[in-house]
Order: structure tokens, then sequence, then C-alpha cells
């Protein structure tokens, strides 16, 4: 899997480095970890990360932490799993030190987590702290970049693209190598690099391209006929300039930033905020937010009212907002908009696969043996690759990977099957 990456995107102060050094190697992170738990560790690693190797544990807000990942902030269901996720991953370094020795290592990406009174306070073990504090293994990626993403492959290669910007490409990776970054190793589809190159290279370079701040391209060594390693070359994208965060502005200077860090702000998230929306901007909202008297999270409604750009009725507080923040704001409330409307589709669209997989069930129960055999017979004569053949071997009428293909299926022998009993029928 690939390496978890800080959330800003440039350098700054004593982490200005011109290069990564080339005997410095990846963390390989192990596990099938999801989009949202790949950003999850994200999230935390740049809460975290100013005090790093100087504290032993960590505190966010919980409804904070949810909201900046894309969870609803109460689904805290889904924010316990995704922590165990992490607690449960394996982080791998093997690199040269600073004297040429070999070095490896072993940790869990979490030592642990937790969840009390709406706080989540985390930890990482010490040696991997002092792997992932050191900014020639680590870059800085922007926490609003990794939103762009909708595919964990895609993340993972940018992930792992990212820290050798500076270099302008990754070197040479085994596939093997690849495919654990990439979390497909041990799977026997994607062994043949034919299927590697059309379901997880090819798509996961072009989101890349499209999504984030650089532009990746693959080149293939081989030996023979056979392609043994890649690389990705990278540049930096003009198309996606973003959020040049510079100690040189003298932001911590400012009042403002001095309240965000009173609120409970990281000193990275708040020259982040004050970068994108700019120093009135920010100022308002913290106004706006102190007048709405209690409420669960300070810090989330906070968030929520630099997204949504939360509006004031006192005139004192009609701080007009730059233009920059206005279309901001707007694209934020349009993300939002089409995000519920995805939810809610998605949502009907799951809905209506699990009545159709329980009408498939029945129409199963109702064939005798012989049928049933002929039926499974039959379907799987009907598929076309052996990764969706498995998927059938091991889930059944249940392969959610087959469903379209088994709702036709049975289509086909009950027509009327599927069509909804109306109600009042």
């Amino acid at each position: 899997m690939p390496e978890t990456k800080l959330n800003l995107d440039r350098l700054s102060g004593a982490l200005r480095r011109e290069a990564v050094k080339k005997n410095v190697a990846a963390i390989h992170i192990s596990g099938k970890l999801t989009l949202l738990q790949r950003k999850l560790s994200n999230v935390l690693l740049l809460n975290a990360y100013d005090a790093l190797t100087s504290a032993t544990t960590h505190t966010i807000d919980a409804r904070t932490l949810a909201m900046m990942v894309g969870y609803n902030s109460n689904d805290f269901d889904t924010l316990r799993s995704s922590l165990r996720a992490l607690a449960e991953t394996v982080a791998e370094w093997d690199m040269l030190d600073e004297k040429g020795r070999q070095e490896w290592g072993v940790s869990s990406l979490l030592s642990f987590a937790k969840l009390k009174g709406g706080v989540c306070e985390y930890a990482y073990s010490p040696a991997l702290a002092q792997k992932l504090y050191d900014p020639k293994i680590y870059a800085l990626i922007n926490v609003q970049i990794q939103k762009n993403f909708s595919s964990g492959h895609g993340l993972a290669l940018y992930e792992n693209c990212y820290r050798f910007v500076r270099t302008g490409s990754t070197g040479w990776w085994s596939l093997d190598v690849f495919r654990k970054l990439m979390g497909v190793d041990g799977s026997d589809y994607y062994s043949s690099f034919k299927h590697l190159n059309a379901k997880i290279i090819k798509p996961a370079v072009a989101e890349v391209n499209k999504s984030s701040d650089i532009l990746v391209e693959a080149d293939f060594q081989k030996k023979g006929r056979t392609v043994t390693d890649i690389r990705f070359r990278i540049k930096g994208n003009p198309q996606k300039a973003m959020f040049q965060i510079d100690d040189s502005d003298g932001v911590r200077n400012l009042p403002v930033y001095k309240k965000l860090l009173k609120q409970g702000v990281s000193d990275r998230l708040a020259r982040q905020w004050i970068a994108e929306h700019g120093e009135d901007y920010v100022q308002q909202k913290l106004e706006y937010v102190s007048g709405q008297g209690s409420v669960k999270s300070a810090l989330g409604y906070l968030s929520a009212a630099l997204r949504d750009d939360y509006q004031s009725n006192s005139p004192e507080n009609d701080v007009e907002p730059s233009p920059e923040a206005k279309e901001a704001a707007r694209l934020r409330r349009l993300e939002k908009y089409e995000e519920d409307q995805a939810y809610a589709k998605r949502a009907a669209e799951r809905s209506e696969r699990s009545r159709m997989f329980a009408i498939v069930e029945k129409l199963v129960s109702r064939r005798n043996p012989t049928q049933r055999d002929a039926d499974k017979r039959l379907f799987m004569a009907g598929l076309e690759n052996e990764l969706d053949r498995e998927h059938f071997r091991t889930h059944g009428w249940r392969s959610g990977l087959n469903a379209s293909k088994i709702f036709e299926f049975w289509e086909d022998l009950e027509p009327e099957a599927f069509i909804p009993v109306s109600k009042d029928a």
C-alpha cells in the first residue's frame, strides 16, 4: 500500500529541501485501505505533524475529523471501523541511513486510537513517528487536493509519486512492489500485466493528472517481452496550483491566526484556511460561530461555516469575502449539492439492488437441485473473464460484481419477476 502523506502542498521553513535523496526508500503500507480510510490517515497525520516527535498522543475533535475526511459527522460507526483498520495496518520501511547502513523496520500504522467525549485520541509508535516526521521520506500533500480523488488507486498513486516531484521521477519499481503499493498484491487477476495496466495503471494515471497538482507518465522496463518494472515521470501541473502557504507571509503573526489556535485549530490547518479564504473572511466566520452560543463542536461548526459561507444578519459581521472566496464557496455549495444528490442516488440504487437480490434468492429457492446446477453452469458460460467467474464461484447469486448480469439472466428466465408490485394492487 502507499505511503501515508501529510496534507499540505508546499514545504516551508526547515522542511524546504532541494531534493529527496535517492537512497531513501518509501514506507510501504500493507493492507487494503479504502479511499476514505486513506484520507483519514492523511488528516490524522496532518493534525499530529507539528508535535509528532514531542507528544506521545494526539487529539482532534471527532466531528471535525469526520467532516474533513468526508464522513457524516454523526457516523461514528464508520469512523470507529476506519480507525480499527488503521490500527490493524502494517507500515514497513527498508532504507539506508545517513551512514549507508541498511535499516528495516515494521510497525502498526496507529499504535492506538480511541473515541471518548466527542474527541479522537490516537498515537504512533515512536519509531514510526520519527520516520513520518522526516521530510526526506514524507512530502506534504494538500488536504483539499485529496478530496478530488474518487478512487483509492488514484490517491495511492498520487501519494507515492508526490514526494518525488522535485527529482522528477519515482525511479524504477518492480511490478511486485507496485502491486503492493496499490494494494492488489496477492491477486491472481492483477498478476497479469495486461489487467494491471488496464484496470489500475491507466485509470490511476488519468485521475492523478485530472485531479491533482502533478502530472505523471508511466514508463515500463522489459525482460524480453515481459514487463518487469515501472517508473513514473513527474512534473507540476500548471492548471492545479493550489494554496501557496509560506511562513514568509507572516501568517503566524496575524491576530486571526492566534484566534484559530485558541479554537483548537492546528498550526498547518490554520495557515491553510487563511491562505485559502483570506484573513477577513476567516475572521468573519470566527465571529459568526462565536455568536451562535453553545454548539456541539465549535471547531466542526467553524469548518462548515468556512466551507459553506454561513452568513450573519448583523451588519458589522457582513465582511465582503474576496471574489476568490465567493467562487470557492459557490463551488463548495455546488459540490455539496452534487454529493447529496449522488448519495441519494446511491442509496436508492442500493435499495433497489437489495430488492432484486432478494427476488433472485426466492427464484433460486424454487428450483430443484438439478435445475440449480444447470442455471449456474449456464450463467458461468456467459461470463467473459476469470475475475467475474471467480467472484461468482465464491459468492454465488449474491455476487455484487456480477449483479447486473445476474438480474439480466433471471429476467430472461422470469420476465415479470422484478416488476415492483403496487401497494394499491
